[in-house]
Order: structure tokens, then C-alpha cells, then sequence
């Protein structure tokens, strides 16, 4: 963790990341090999290192067929139907938190950054680290109801929200709303 980015709730999101990372064992999400604090004090923990770039970039780099890139898609809803079987909510999907590296030649996503994650209601995966009325996420890739709750009462729908909107640019070039209209809109809007 950064120093000076040690405040409470910036701890809290870095220790639920961490758990809800712990929780997973797929290969489209990025493993946690280790965790601790270093003698400064300062959290850490070790993720696998994905030689990649992020889904977008990678695409505008390397074009794919629409064949590979439904597949590219596929690969990456079991990895987060995977976080949902483990309890977790990823709430900040989006081409940038899914980098893409090549396995035996061929694309192959990692999720990463479940750093604004939430537990779904399974018992003993609490990983809630925001608060009411607090808006994480990402507006062009969040759905309606994670907007104008703040993200606190949503469900496994939210993210299927997103991999909708991901959908949407992977075969069009381009979300479903401009980024303009939605922040005009505000996260009621």
C-alpha cells in the first residue's frame, strides 16, 4: 500500500481486497500468493503478475475475430460467476480491471481490482468496506441500482450490469451511454 494512502477506510478496502481475493482459486482472477505488513507497518500483499494489458488496450493492439473476442467475454464471465460462487461482488468491472495475457497463444483475461468488493449475503465472507451515501465504482460500467444506492444494496446483478456494458464495447467499439450523459446525469440521473 502506498504510504500516505494508510487511512482507516483505505485499510479496510486493502484487507477486503485481500480476503476476497483468498476466497478464489480460478484462473481468470489474479491469485494472492502472499500477505503481511512490512516492519514500516505498511500492508502488502503479492498477487500473480499477469504479462498483459487491459481488455481494451489489448484489443486495439491485437484484433480479434468476434468469435474470439465472445470467447475472450466468455472466459471472463466464469471468472466473475466464480467470485459470485465464492460470496463476492466485484462492483467495479470494467475493461481496466481485466487485463489479458496469452496462454499457449491465446487471450486469456484476469480479473483484478476487487478493491471495492462486496460480500454477497453468504455468512463469514463479510468484505462490505463502504458506507452508505459513499459512490466507488465507475459510472459508464455501473448499473443504475449500484449508482443510486452507492453501491450498498446491490446483488450479484450488478455486475452483470457491467459485463453487459462490456459486452456492448467489445462488439461495438463503445458503450451504451456516453460517459458525458452520465456524468450530466449524476448518479441519480
Amino acid at each position: 500500500l502506498k504510504a500516505g494512502m494508510d487511512s482507516r477506510a483505505i485499510l479496510a478496502r486493502f484487507e477486503a481486497e485481500r480476503q476476497a481475493l483468498a476466497l478464489m482459486d480460478h484462473p481468470g482472477v489474479a491469485r494472492v500468493h502472499d500477505a503481511g505488513v512490512t516492519e514500516s507497518g505498511r500492508p502488502y500483499f503479492v498477487m500473480e503478475f499477469v504479462d498483459g494489458g487491459s481488455l481494451t488496450d489489448t484489443l486495439e493492439q491485437h484484433p480479434l475475430s468476434l468469435q474470439d473476442r465472445l470467447l475472450l467475454f466468455i472466459a471472463v464471465c466464469r471468472a466473475v460467476a466464480h467470485a459470485h460462487q465464492k460470496g463476492i461482488i466485484h462492483r467495479d468491472l470494467k475493461p481496466s480491471n481485466i487485463l489479458v495475457t496469452r496462454i499457449d497463444g491465446k487471450p486469456s483475461p484476469k480479473v483484478i481490482d476487487f478493491g471495492i468488493a462486496k460480500a454477497a449475503a453468504t455468512p463469514g465472507t463479510d468484505v462490505t468496506i463502504t458506507r452508505p451515501g459513499e459512490f466507488l465504482g465507475t459510472p459508464e460500467f455501473m448499473s443504475p441500482e449500484q449508482a443510486a444506492s452507492g453501491g450498498v444494496q446491490v446483488d450479484t446483478r450488478a455486475d452483470v450490469y457491467s459485463l453487459g456494458v462490456i459486452l456492448c464495447r467489445l462488439l461495438t467499439g463503445s458503450p451504451p451511454f456516453s460517459s458525458e450523459r452520465l456524468r450530466e446525469a449524476g448518479p441519480t440521473g
